[in-house]
């Protein structure tokens, strides 16, 4: 065989190997799954959990349906979660009775029981709940813990904050009141 014939077949094989790629790739395009971005102004996606006070596993969407809710994702071994929460438990119980509410949920993947132990030290009265398998985090696309999206009776994502934040704040009520008052299209 000829330098140039050995040449030759070479390219045919990269330019076969390039077309193949190229193909590949305009089908999962066309044909993979769309992501949808989890942002302000987007539906928040639905996701199961593991409920402590029921000992049962919730859909978010389904529990939270037509009420204002902050959806805060968090861990026990998480210090900024611990110094936010007071702040959530004072807005919980504030404006808890004209329909907010929070859920709560550990991305802690040990037993339950360690979850419930730190709510009770921190006194904290509003849904707590539990995704073992901290796929919540691919779902919300989130990027650490704690982070938080405010819902409004739709489901829609109204506020989104990473990292500990003072949700009793004068701007954070104001916008949970806000909210509340507003009437929801009873789709969720």
């Amino acid at each position: 065989m000829s330098e140039a014939t050995r040449i030759r077949r070479q390219l045919m094989l990269v330019a076969a190997v390039l077309l193949g790629l190229i193909i590949g790739a305009a089908a999962l395009v066309h044909f993979g799954p769309e992501v949808q971005a989890v942002e302000v102004g987007a539906k928040a996606p639905d996701f199961r959990v593991y409920d402590l006070a029921r000992g049962d596993s919730v859909s978010i969407r389904q529990r939270y349906r037509n009420t204002v809710t902050l959806v805060n994702i968090w861990a026990t071994w998480c210090q900024p979660c611990r110094v936010e929460m007071p702040s959530m438990q004072q807005l919980y119980d504030s404006l808890s009775g004209k329909g907010f509410k929070i859920a709560a949920i550990s991305i802690d993947e040990g037993s339950p029981e360690d979850v419930r132990k730190f709510a009770k030290e921190l006194g904290l009265s509003f849904d707590v709940l539990q995704d073992r398998s901290t796929r919540i985090q691919g779902t919300y696309q989130t990027t650490g813990v704690p982070e938080s999206f405010l819902l409004n009776r739709d489901g829609v994502i109204i506020k989104r904050v990473i990292g500990a934040h003072d949700w009793n704040s004068e701007v954070n009520r104001a916008l949970v009141e806000r909210l509340l008052a507003e009437p929801g299209s009873g789709s969720q």
